[in-house]
């Protein structure tokens, strides 16, 4: 037995389906990732299909059954569309990279309110914040690992326990965490921390301002999340928007 439920949602993923339809992957606040196919969305008739692009925040009905694995999407309602976002190529290609991650690293059917609320705010000032796209992104891949069970040990080297870690060359073992320089020596070492990387990690755990760091060390902070990612999640093939978006 189907139930009428309306949830928001953000747009993951949108393909076609038959002549007139569309499939989308949606993130909703109620009951997490859902597979959802809005019939004749392609139709000259229908404006559905222009509202339900990602990565847009949108409202919508659905009839829901627990036993398919595809839902009926009834009506969608746009709440923002993020137009600076979609103006911005640099802007675009950060937001794309979230919602990939969420696509691919989230099961269907299981609620995270954090993680919605999260996904939510970081998309809405990506587009509207003056800070820096990639700041922003740092910011919520960090809370996304933790939100996923992957969180960042960052707070005292895993070998000898000590929290001062204000040394040129940290390692972080991706099975243990960071360490310090003389335990770098001693253990396995998956990535060399350079101090500025270290600080701009410990920035964006903390939500502090970050906008003194190189954009070198932006880029450096992805590479090091996504090997770390990759160590975790053998099928997780790194993030295809940097690559999709020039």
């Amino acid at each position: 037995m189907s139930e009428i439920i309306k949830t928001e949602a953000i747009v993951l993923s949108k393909m076609n389906y038959g002549d007139t339809s569309n499939i989308l992957s949606v993130y909703t606040k109620d009951y997490g990732k859902l597979s959802v196919i809005i019939k004749g969305a392609r139709s000259p008739r229908s404006k559905s299909g222009f509202i339900a692009d990602p990565p847009n925040h949108v409202q919508i009905v659905i009839y829901k059954k627990d036993t398919r694995d595809l839902q009926v999407l009834s009506s969608i309602d746009l709440i923002s569309y993020f137009p600076h976002m979609k103006e911005d190529i640099d802007r675009l290609k950060y937001s794309f990279a979230i919602i990939e991650l969420v696509k691919k690293l989230t099961p269907e059917n299981e609620t995270n309110l954090r993680l919605f609320n999260g996904l939510s705010r970081i998309l809405s000032l990506i587009d509207s914040s003056d800070e820096m796209p990639g700041i922003l992104f740092g910011r919520f891949f960090l809370f996304f690992l933790k939100e996923i069970g992957y969180e960042l040990q960052l707070k005292k080297c895993a070998s000898c326990e000590r929290s001062d870690l204000t040394e040129e060359n940290l390692g972080y073992n991706f099975d243990i965490g960071i360490l310090c320089s003389n335990c770098s020596i001693k253990n396995r070492v998956d990535f060399k921390l350079s101090q500025e990387l270290f600080n701009y990690l410990l920035c964006l755990n903390s939500n502090k301002s970050a906008d003194i760091f190189k954009e070198f060390t932006l880029d450096k902070a992805i590479i090091f999340m996504e090997r770390y990612l990759k160590f975790h999640i053998p099928d997780f093939n790194g993030i295809q928007a940097f690559q999709a978006i020039k």
